[in-house]
């Protein structure tokens, strides 16, 4: 973190406050920015590292806030409803993630970079869908994003590759929710790549998942979490490279 510059961002949508975190090399950005898209409980410590860790490797990140006021859900009877009444409302949704980006371009360390979203569960989810509905990025990366949640129409979808990291066993992107992923993207003409982890299901990056109650739906992946982070580093090496 020393080689780390931090600070909170403030912005707003349709009138509502959302406060993102930066993080940026102090020696300066060598690599495409990432929009960081976090999962459902927020703009969490863990977010933070993980963009931390992306400066550290020449990416300045930005950090979402995708519920706003730094909301930090503490379960799933609190993030449930909030991704339902998202799912529900996709303007809103996609609205929230454009502000972000908007925010993003506007801090001066990520003036004219190439800009990877990369997501992890209901941001994974937030990644996709952005794309799918015309963001313009320079690819997108989701880490056991929900699938169930995802629409299929990708006819109108930005032009950028895109990486899946998923459990084999993750209920929330079943074999048939991947195939279907997949065959929209290819009929969009989309360079994707899809890595599929075997023994893991949903959010097996979470520290949360350290103690879940229910591990045959949500469990921490030490092996996982390690093979999605290699391979989210490979793919922002491939959009560097492609400049």
């Amino acid at each position: 973190m020393s080689d780390v510059i931090a600070r909170d961002v403030a912005y707003q949508h349709e009138g509502n406050f959302h406060l993102g975190h930066v993080c940026v090399p102090e020696s300066g950005s060598t690599g495409a920015a990432v929009l960081l898209l976090p999962d459902a409980y927020g703009v969490t410590e863990h977010m933070i590292d993980i963009a931390a860790r992306l400066a550290e490797q020449g990416h300045p990140a930005f950090v979402a806030d995708l519920w706003g006021n730094r909301r930090l859900p503490a379960d799933q009877s609190e993030f449930g409803p909030l991704i339902g009444a998202m799912a529900n409302d996709c303007e809103t949704w996609l609205g929230r993630v454009r502000a972000a980006h908007t925010a993003l371009r506007e801090q001066p360390e990520f003036e004219a970079r190439d800009v990877v979203a990369l997501g992890y569960c209901f941001g994974g989810s937030s990644a996709l869908e952005y794309l799918r509905t015309g963001g313009e990025v320079a690819g997108v990366v989701s880490v056991h994003g929900g699938l169930d949640i995802l629409a299929l129409d990708w006819s109108g979808a930005g032009d950028a590759p895109v990486l899946v990291c998923t459990g084999a066993d993750d209920l929330m992107a079943t074999a048939g929710m991947r195939s279907d992923l997949t065959a929209a993207m290819t009929k969009a003409d989309i360079d994707w790549q899809m890595h599929v982890y075997s023994h893991t299901v949903h959010a097996f990056t979470s520290p949360m998942a350290k103690s879940s109650p229910r591990p045959d739906i949500v469990a921490f992946s030490a092996r996982s979490t390690d093979r999605a982070w290699q391979a989210t580093l490979r793919f922002l090496q491939e959009v560097d490279e492609a400049r």
